[in-house]
């Protein structure tokens, strides 16, 4: 009998007959922990995305300007309405970059754009694209590329209105 235990023993590698053992405590402590999550706050929980299309524009007054960055508030009505700022920078005599932030009830919504810039007369008329790249409560989870980010610049007072459309998701 001796012999028989004796052989089996290189195969068992080092923990020998306490392997079994130890992967009982293993998979028990990690039934365990995984079973406590929801319970301890709901990290285990699923998002469900939804797509939303979005179709808004925003009337916006000159708050401060630094250099060739025009820092505009407002109102947004649409798909998502709230107060909405924006911080539009001329980068070059015909291009712009923005941060849109959008404050809804229940999150924010913040957007980045870059559009072509055209300047004429009393009036600045822009058109580009947006990305969604970051979102608050309800919005959490936001996303999305591709959106449609245009509109005009009072040149006399700097007024911006803006107008976004496109589907992101949340």
């Amino acid at each position: 009998m001796r012999d028989l235990i004796v052989r089996r023993a290189p195969h068992m590698g080092m923990a020998g007959p306490h392997r079994p053992r130890r992967f009982a405590l293993a998979l028990a402590t990690m039934l365990g922990a995984a079973l406590a999550l929801p319970a301890a706050g709901g990290a285990a929980r699923a998002h469900a995305a939804r797509t939303i299309s979005l179709s808004d524009s925003g009337h916006l007054h000159l708050t401060s300007h630094h250099g060739f960055t025009l820092n505009e508030q407002g109102s947004a009505s649409g798909s998502i309405s709230g107060t909405i700022y924006l911080h539009l920078n001329v980068v070059s005599t015909n291009r712009v970059t923005a941060e849109i932030n959008i404050y809804p009830s229940g999150g924010s919504v913040t957007g980045k754009a870059s559009a072509s810039y055209h300047p004429s007369g009393a009036l600045a008329t822009f058109s580009g694209t947006m990305s969604i790249v970051r979102g608050t409560g309800s919005y959490n989870h936001a996303s999305g590329s591709g959106l449609s980010f245009s509109g005009t610049v009072a040149r006399s007072n700097d007024a911006i209105t803006v107008h976004v459309s496109g589907k992101f998701s949340t």
